[in-house]
């Protein structure tokens, strides 16, 4: 990671803020899925775009939250093209619904910003009965870029512009298990760390984005996937943890990014012409950078990516595909309804 003080050889630095490294850029034409759009970096990337001329869709799960920020973002940008949906990325029911009425709007998409997430949460399953911090951060993602990408491969086709999709990850990753992923103990109360189970999510968004850009080079679509640390951001995302929490904003907080600097590095890998034709790579304080040697792990990339196709916690979770239409089905066993209470996807 380049020292606080020092520019990378893109010219940019863990100071530099989203605007600072769009400056003088076009997005007229683009259009941009954000999910966790409602609050911190998400909102910051939202508002960034769309003063740089995309077309952004805020895909988010409180909608009157959503409704404020577009509305600021117009009083600040009266031109600004945004729209609101509602998605909630720890259940499948509702990517689907939004995915389906994406589609519906005939809307292009050139940017998918995976960017929502929680963070060491306690022990908790998802409506869909999967671990709440892998269910949100990965799954989700996974799912909807799937749904997705067809679309994202018409637009780059007929636009003939590149098509991005970034995946907002953390150097948090590191602290995932010692296996990477816990593929037969994603659902193992007993064993369970928050911290640890965040990092195994967090190892997902880079993994899933490595072998995603695998697939689109053999292919041959003009279509980029990349992950990104946004740096250590002053947010809510440790709300489960207050003491914590509590120092940060302290002591940490000269350490501690705001907003503007932690939205510059989706910013720059979504938007620069300095990313154009870069795939599977992993980006810092706006420069490339290396991750663990687990998210450089290909055939890990691979093992996720099938685990993620396939099959879920024992079984809980079966991916079926009948003549290319994606359907996902669920047991029910294991299922408590704390997860019912989440309420806590946000914009990192």
């Amino acid at each position: 990671m380049w020292p606080f003080s020092s520019k990378g050889p893109s010219g940019f630095s863990w100071y530099s803020t989203a605007e600072e490294v769009t400056q003088g850029l076009d997005g007229s034409g683009l259009t941009a899925i954000i999910t966790g759009a409602s609050s911190g970096i998400g909102a910051e990337t939202a508002r960034v775009l769309a003063l740089r001329g995309v077309h952004v869709v805020m895909a988010i799960r409180n909608v009157a939250s959503g409704n404020s920020v577009k509305e600021e973002i117009l009083r600040e940008t009266p031109s600004a093209n945004i729209d609101v949906m509602e998605v909630d990325l720890s259940s499948m029911e509702s990517i689907r619904k939004f995915a389906s009425e994406y589609d519906s709007r005939k809307l292009p998409l050139n940017l998918l910003i995976n960017n929502a997430g929680v963070m060491a949460t306690p022990f908790m399953l998802s409506k869909d009965g999967i671990e709440l911090q892998f269910a949100t951060n990965h799954v989700g993602h996974f799912l909807l870029t799937h749904l997705l990408l067809e679309n994202m491969k018409t637009t780059s086709r007929e636009s003939q512009i590149e098509g991005r999709i970034v995946n907002v990850s953390s150097m948090g990753h590191r602290l995932a298990y010692r296996e990477g992923i816990c593929f037969d103990k994603i659902n193992d109360q007993s064993g369970y760390m928050s911290m640890a189970a965040y990092g195994q999510s967090k190892l997902a968004n880079i993994l899933h984005a490595n072998e995603l850009s695998r697939i689109l080079k053999e292919e041959g679509v003009d279509i980029t996937a990349n992950s990104l640390h946004p740096g250590s951001v002053i947010s809510n995302l440790l709300r489960y943890h207050s003491f914590v929490d509590a120092i940060a904003r302290t002591l940490g907080k000269p350490f501690l990014k705001n907003a503007q600097q932690g939205a510059a590095t989706t910013c720059y890998v979504a938007l620069h012409p300095q990313v154009k034709g870069v795939s599977g790579r992993y980006f810092d304080n706006s420069n490339l950078a290396d991750p663990s040697s687990k998210a450089k792990d290909g055939e890990l990339a691979k093992k996720l990516w099938d685990f993620s196709m396939e099959s879920g916690d024992e079984g809980a979770m079966i991916w079926t595909i009948h003549g290319g239409i994606r359907e996902e089905s669920f047991c029910n066993r294991n299922r408590p309804h704390e997860a019912d209470t989440i309420g806590c996807v946000v914009g990192r």
